[in-house]
This record gives structure tokens, sequence and C-alpha cells, in this order.
């Protein structure tokens, strides 16, 4: 009789990790449609939640029709908060990742540019 053939997977260790996923840019399309998908659909959903259990037992959201233009709290005005929650969520998410990558980048050309003096250094200081 054959015995059972044993299969190991073996798991990376995070220490195995290349270092460079850890400063991998984000993609600021894809971070500003998250966000502005969500923000999008959290307005629209406040603004029915507020619909189906009255206005006097929800948060008042009539704050919103002066930053967007043609809100109201109503069904068309939850699909017109969708398209502004959209649309703002989208361009902070951009932006959000845009900084977040600037600034990354700087740091890591500071450290670099740091690294390569001091290297320089020591180097001339052996002639």
């Amino acid at each position: 009789m054959e015995s059972p053939q044993v299969i190991t997977l073996e798991l990376p260790r995070p220490a195995e990790i290349p270092l460079e996923l850890a400063f991998a840019p984000i993609h600021k399309r894809a971070l500003g449609t998250a966000i502005g998908t969500v923000s999008g659909l959290l307005i629209f959903a406040f603004t029915m939640l507020t619909l189906v259990i009255g206005p006097e037992r929800a948060p008042d959201l009539t704050l919103l029709d002066e930053y967007f233009y043609g809100y109201t709290v109503s069904v068309r005005g939850a699909f017109i908060g969708l398209l502004w929650g959209f649309f703002v969520g989208f361009v902070g998410g951009w932006f959000l990742a845009f900084c977040r990558n600037f600034s990354l980048a700087v740091s890591i050309f500071i450290t670099r540019t740091k690294a390569e003096l001091q290297a320089s250094r020591e180097f001339l200081d052996h002639i």
C-alpha cells in the first residue's frame, strides 16, 4: 500500500517581503475612485435614511445644499448628492495619494542623497 503524499507550503516570512512594497506609490485614480464611491454612497444612504425615518429623527442634512449645488433632502437630491459626493471624494482621494507619493519620493531622494554623500566622503578621506 502506498503512503499518502504530504504537501507542505512555505509562506514567506514578513522579513522576506521586499521593502519596495512598503514604499510603493499609491495609484491616484484608484484611491480617488474608492474614496469617491464610498463618500457618494454615504451621502446617498444618509439622504434616503432621512427620508425613510423622517427629518425630525434624522441628522440635519440641509446644510449640504450650501455646498452641493442642486442638493435637497429628497430622492432627486439623493442622486445629486451621490454625484457630488463621488466628485468631491475622487478629488480628495486623488490629492491624498498625490501628496503621499510626493512626500515619499522627496524623503527617499533626501535619504539616498545623504547616503551617497556619506559614501563619497569616506572615499575622499582615503585618497
